[in-house]
């Protein structure tokens, strides 16, 4: 008995030592699978992570010396600016423009855009790509007033003046080159327009060319706006270190008799154009009952010539001269709506009538996010003893008027722009220049419209006291746009910084 119960008692040990090792083999087996297994199940852990909310985050971004920042496509842009030009100037606004952070070759300049709606350079509107909520802002600046009056003011002596010196600009035709055609006198030369209150910049041809690169600026109207564009034209001229960089693009000489010019700038990919029309309405012809042809003027239709307009990016308007003799002036079997011809009709009214078939044009076919709208004022005549062409003279006027009633005159015709601008949609911006005008009765080419050099005689019979001599009165009215575009573009900058 003795021995049995020891042989099952051993048996039992051996059970109980066997069962230990087995659990302790088991447990061995299960700790190093599950260390062996955790890797891959962290794969699966938290397959849905949270993304971080935005206090978080912009906690996060607050904290000191953090280098984080939000993915954002201006990032990697940088600001660069325009070397100032040779010709210095107080007043200089920097053109901003955006170029990659990287270096970078100049960029290639782009071809003058046949389409007034295309893209703008970043010259005029520098952050339009990094805001989206501005892309009906005028690149050019707001349309607002300018912080004092421009158009009042006086003319003070400046011998820094003229701004290019006489006969030295190509783009003078005869009728306005006074001191070719022996004009002798030359200190109607030196006269600059001050404003009540402010300054002028100081004129920057170069800095005027960058703000039109990759721009169309046009001029439209009659010999008045051509007197303009000859200015602007040797203005701009100026600032070229390479004068030969600039041309006709048809290779056309400015005469009177053709009304269509393209003048490109090369290296700004700009051009100024004049495109004529005297009234900006319609001029046609009708048959009378004895088949002669007489001159027309539909005044509820736009000139033909408005299909260049909508090419433009800045336009500048004018019309008023033709308005005040001839048929015109008399109104007689002229003026015409849809198919009637008024046998009589007042010409200030019809005048109000062409101007707001105008303004309804501007309305219905300029995007003034797009483009820049000037209308020129009436600029003042200065005949003595008769009209032009009744023997009126201005020969021999050396200095401007400074004082009188002619400085306050505003004729009617302004009165009826001014009331037609502020009925407009489209912002227009009116270059008052008749009040500025109203002094410079010495300013004229009276008898110097024609060459009186080499022993030629020329009549004093007709003299033009309508025109300007150039150098002279209507650098002063590009002078106006150039610190428009200044003024404006300066706030717009302002007001968005």
């Amino acid at each position: 008995m003795a021995v049995a119960s020891n042989s099952s008692t051993q048996k039992k040990r051996y059970t109980v030592t066997a069962l230990v090792f087995i659990t302790l083999f088991l447990f061995t087996i299960l700790l190093f699978s599950k260390r062996a297994l955790e890797p891959s199940l962290s794969l699966y852990k938290n397959p849905f992570p949270q993304i971080p909310s935005s206090s978080s985050s912009s906690s996060s971004s607050s904290l000191p010396n953090s280098n984080l920042s939000l993915p954002n496509s201006t990032s990697t842009e940088r600001v660069a600016v325009d070397p100032p030009s040779s010709s210095g100037s107080n007043y200089q606004l920097p053109v901003l423009h955006s170029i990659s952070s990287q270096p970078v070759d100049p960029p290639t300049q782009q071809p003058v855009s046949s389409n007034s709606q295309t893209e703008e350079p970043t010259e005029f509107n520098d952050e339009t790509e990094q805001d989206p909520g501005r892309e009906n802002e005028n690149p050019f600046g707001e349309m607002g007033e300018t912080g004092c009056d421009l158009y009042l003011g006086t003319w003070v002596k400046d011998e820094h003046y003229p701004l290019y010196k006489p006969s030295s600009c190509p783009y003078v035709d005869e009728a306005f080159d006074c001191q070719s055609n022996g004009r002798s006198d030359s200190e109607y030369l030196k006269w600059r327009w001050k404003p009540e209150g402010c300054d002028l910049p100081r004129f920057n041809a170069t800095d005027f060319l960058v703000r039109l690169r990759g721009k169309r600026l046009m001029l439209v109207g009659d010999s008045m706006n051509r007197n303009q564009f000859e200015s602007i034209l040797c203005l701009l001229r100026e600032g070229l270190h390479n004068k030969s960089r600039m041309h006709e693009i048809h290779g056309h000489k400015i005469t009177k008799g053709r009304g269509y010019y393209v003048f490109k700038f090369e290296d700004y990919d700009c051009t100024v154009e004049f495109v004529r029309s005297h009234f900006l309405v319609k001029e046609g012809v009708r048959i009378n009952a004895q088949g002669s042809s007489n001159p027309t003027l539909s005044i509820d239709q736009i000139d033909k010539t408005a299909k260049r307009w909508k090419r433009a990016d800045i336009l500048v308007f004018n019309t008023g001269h033709w308005w005040t003799h001839g048929k015109t002036a008399r109104g007689k079997n002229y003026y015409k709506e849809g198919d009637y011809i008024y046998p009589k009709f007042d010409a200030s009214e019809a005048y109000r009538r062409a101007l707001r078939t105008w303004a309804s044009w501007i309305d219905r076919n300029v995007n003034p996010s797009k483009q820049l709208i000037f209308y020129r004022g009436y600029s003042s005549a200065h005949f003595r003893g008769g009209d032009w062409d009744s023997g009126g003279s201005c020969n021999g006027e050396k200095e401007p008027v400074l004082s009188g009633a002619i400085l306050d005159n505003y004729p009617l015709k302004m009165k009826i722009v001014d009331e037609v601008i502020k009925e407009m949609r489209v912002p227009v911006k009116l270059l008052n220049v008749t009040r500025l005008t109203n002094f410079r009765k010495d300013g004229h080419p009276s008898i110097y419209g024609k060459n009186a050099t080499a022993g030629k005689k020329v009549s004093t019979r007709k003299q033009d006291c309508s025109h300007w001599c150039l150098p002279g009165v209507p650098d002063a009215w590009n002078e106006l746009i150039y610190a428009t575009l200044v003024i404006q573009q300066t706030k717009s900058k302002s007001k968005n910084s």
